[in-house]
């Protein structure tokens, strides 16, 4: 009976916080037909807003696997003097706000900046450009691979790695040949977990990007701008499909769960 309870508890919770308004998403959505959705999705401005979003993924998320590995590596299989910093380091986009983040970016790369009279004077645009995007997105999003893969390199040991080295393998045969596909699964969760944060962003993005439309709007900035100009259909049309990305990478966990548990 208390787990029935218990169970209950959760799934209304769940229900609350998140069926609830994803189903009132829908509702608005579609409630005045297709045509007003259609119209804001297939808008040109729409287009490339989820483009520049696909894109930003597409550099943040291979940057981040491999940064990722590596920190992970380092801080499993290396001492170092330096290497709880490391460690606390990876976790500091997990504690910090986004729109910290941009702040700190808009010190760093403005015009006032430490590194801005520089960057203006060579002629090189980091803030309200794409570059300012992808520095922020790949901030935000760095510490998911190395959060998924750390433990599994605990977990697996290295005398398999230490194996092959007696037997003549090098540093990158050992690696490609055992230790990566030992960590394959969690590299795959963790790549997961960077692509949905890096498509959702929103906080960090909005302090650095200017808000272009058509340059630098990103799909989620591009919610906030339909919203605000009271065409509720384009946002939540928007907020549609960026929910549907997410439904995907839910279901792409799911799917990963069981292999890498019989991996």
């Amino acid at each position: 009976m208390a787990k029935r309870s218990l169970r209950s508890v959760a799934l209304g919770y769940l229900v609350v916080i998140l069926v609830g308004p994803l189903g009132i998403v829908f509702w608005r959505t579609f409630q005045h037909g297709l045509a007003p959705a259609w119209n804001a999705l297939s808008a040109h401005d729409t287009i490339h807003a989820f483009e520049l979003t696909l894109i930003i993924s597409a550099i943040a998320v291979p940057i981040n696997t491999v940064f990722g590995i590596v920190c992970a590596l380092a801080i499993v299989r290396r001492e170092f003097p330096a290497k709880g910093l490391l460690n606390a380091f990876i976790d500091l986009p997990l504690a910090l706000s986004p729109v910290v983040v941009g702040l700190a970016l808009f010190l760093l790369y403005g015009r006032q900046g430490w590194l801005g009279p520089w960057l203006t004077a060579h002629g090189i645009r980091v803030l309200f450009a794409v570059p300012a995007i992808v520095i922020a997105t790949i901030f935000v999003s760095l510490p998911f691979v190395a959060r998924e893969v750390v433990p599994t390199l605990r977990e697996i040991g290295d005398e398999q790695e230490q194996a092959a080295r007696t037997l003549g393998a090098g540093g990158w045969q050992t690696f490609w040949r055992i230790t990566l596909p030992s960590i394959r699964w969690a590299v795959t969760y963790g790549v997961i977990l960077t692509t949905a944060r890096s498509l959702g962003e929103y906080g960090a993005v909005a302090v650095v990007s200017g808000r272009i439309q058509g340059v630098t709007e990103t799909a989620t900035l591009r919610v906030q701008q339909r919203y605000e100009s009271f065409d509720l259909a384009g946002a939540y049309a928007i907020s549609i499909v960026l929910a549907l990305l997410a439904v995907g990478v839910l279901l792409a966990m799911t799917l990963i769960r069981p292999q890498e548990e019989t991996a």
